[in-house]
């Protein structure tokens, strides 16, 4: 039975049969219990010190890693009978930067609420004081409003109860003696843990949604990794489950009260969808799962297809939240909407091939080879030997990585390309991890494996040289302080999009 909502314009139909074969694919979480390594207005802790705070003392805990869970303060009183509520201020914090700054100040585009932080006052002590809140953070600040003069607070202990689908414990190290790429490998797999819930997250402390961009890169790092299938499928199934009017996959999902989608469709987010089922269905040759969901991917690149004009381009949507590509404000993304088209293409293929589809594999075969010649016809500058895309011929690094992913010239011209644009430098450059991968991907596709590892150091290992211990949602070498929200108090330090180079070391390098 299918049920129908409305959001905006958007009409949702859902498949209750997806949605329950979601639902009982939804994992118990593990569960550890994890103690603060450091008092940083101290010193290590040693089991943990009785502490007492007067009205404006404030302490910082280093829990030693980044934690995703739910925290519980062993509070109690020391001198006269408490005469007034405690008043405490706490801040969570994924780097230790965000707590130098001042959360009062925070004027990004999206909301405040997201910051962690948290006024509370207790009228008894002592009280174990149990947060309701699930919090992703490695520092929390301490802070008391106040107390009366009559008594003090005394903190007896601080526990995190940290949540994941999985445990890492259970993977094996990277084969490397080089101690970079391991610690690389190892905070890409925490960060990848940590975003592993209910679902794959985008980011543990903001959205917490489940985006189907990340959930494809999310799958690959775990199948080199966790090897979690039943997440992947999970996921697809919701994802499937609830799609717009016309069989549109929406680009994200929230999971509370109950699945529902974001009214947000993305142009090559639900294009993406035909490979992260590719992945899947190579990685596991799950029959049943695949026979559910081919339907839905091949519905996918039908409706991109209406998107084709006469001259068989898409029409440029660059204004508009239409097409992910990357973060950036100034990116143009009508050449890369078609090469992810054709590139989705290609891995329909693959699927119609499985599913021994021979009208679809013909025709998505001679689709294939119109849009590589229209992709040539319209985007290729001659005299700059690059591609160039919307009509002020804008050209960037994200243009020239999609078409060389979705093979528009063979791998030779491809390896000249990935060559010319990393010499040449386009202005318009990479913002984020996201975009990374492809490259990564592109220099990998293009015979280019010893400078992919020099990038992949240079780059995520910048973030690890820069204090990471989980990888970041923004990462700009030039600028440490860069977001698309206004404020990098608002970025996620723990985001999915960036777990993938222990997709890469663990694929193409052990």
């Amino acid at each position: 039975m299918a049920g129908v909502c409305i959001l905006d314009e958007f009409e949702v139909h859902k498949n209750d049969e997806f949605l329950e074969k979601a639902e009982k694919l939804k994992p118990v979480l593990h569960r550890t219990e994890v103690r603060p390594q450091k008092i940083l207005k101290g010193g290590e802790i040693s089991g943990f010190p009785e502490m007492v705070l007067k009205k404006d003392d404030s302490v910082i805990l280093d829990f030693g890693d980044h934690q995703v869970g739910y925290v519980t303060l062993d509070l109690a009183s020391t001198g006269s009978h408490q005469d007034a509520p405690l008043y405490l201020y706490l801040r969570f914090a994924e780097r230790r930067e965000e707590l130098d700054s001042d959360p009062d100040e925070y004027d990004g585009w999206i909301s405040k609420g997201w910051l962690q932080q948290e006024y509370i006052h207790v009228d008894v002590l002592p009280e174990k004081l149990a947060l309701p809140r699930r919090y992703a953070f490695r520092y929390l600040e301490i802070k008391v409003i106040d107390v009366s003069l009559k008594f003090s607070l005394v903190i007896n202990d601080v526990t995190v109860t940290a949540v994941s689908a999985v445990n890492s414990g259970e993977i094996k190290p990277l084969k490397t003696e080089d101690p970079l790429l391991r610690k690389i490998d190892s905070v890409a797999i925490r960060t990848l843990q940590n975003c592993m819930q209910d679902v794959f997250e985008d980011g543990p402390k903001r959205d917490r949604r489940l985006w189907l961009g990340d959930l494809r890169l999310q799958a690959r790092a775990n199948y080199q990794t966790f090897k979690n299938y039943d997440l992947v499928k999970r996921c697809l199934y919701l994802f499937a489950g609830m799609p717009f009017n016309e069989g549109k996959i929406s680009a994200c999902l929230f999971l509370e009260p109950e699945p529902e989608p974001d009214d947000t469709y993305l142009f090559d987010y639900a294009l993406l969808f035909v490979s992260a089922l590719a992945d899947y269905y190579e990685e596991t040759k799950d029959e049943e799962t695949f026979a559910d969901l081919y339907p839905s991917a091949m519905k996918q690149i039908d409706i991109a297809l209406d998107y084709l004009t006469d001259d068989n381009i898409i029409p440029d949507h660059s204004g508009e939240f239409w097409c992910f590509v990357d973060w950036g404000d100034d990116l143009n993304t009508q050449a890369a909407s078609l090469a992810i088209l054709i590139y989705s293409i290609r891995y329909g293929i693959r699927l119609a091939e499985y599913a021994e589809d021979q009208e679809r594999i013909t025709m998505l075969r001679e689709k294939e080879e119109v849009l590589k010649k229209s992709a040539v016809e319209h985007f290729w500058d001659e005299e700059q030997e690059m591609f160039v895309s919307g009509e002020g011929r804008q050209v960037s690094w994200a243009t020239q990585i999609w078409m060389i992913l979705a093979r528009v010239f063979p791998r030779e011209k491809s390896h000249e390309l990935i060559l010319r644009t990393i010499d040449r430098n386009p202005e318009v450059r990479i913002l984020t991890p996201y975009m990374y991968h492809h490259y990564i991907d592109a220099l990998l596709r293009t015979g280019e494996k010893e400078r992919a590892l020099e990038e992949i150091k240079r780059y995520w290992g910048g973030m690890v040289q820069d204090g990471a211990d989980t990888f970041w949602e923004v990462y700009n070498p030039d600028n440490k302080n860069e977001s698309p929200y206004g404020s990098a108090l608002i970025n996620s330090y723990c985001h999915a999009w960036s777990c993938t180079p222990t997709y890469f070391l663990r694929k193409f390098y052990e």
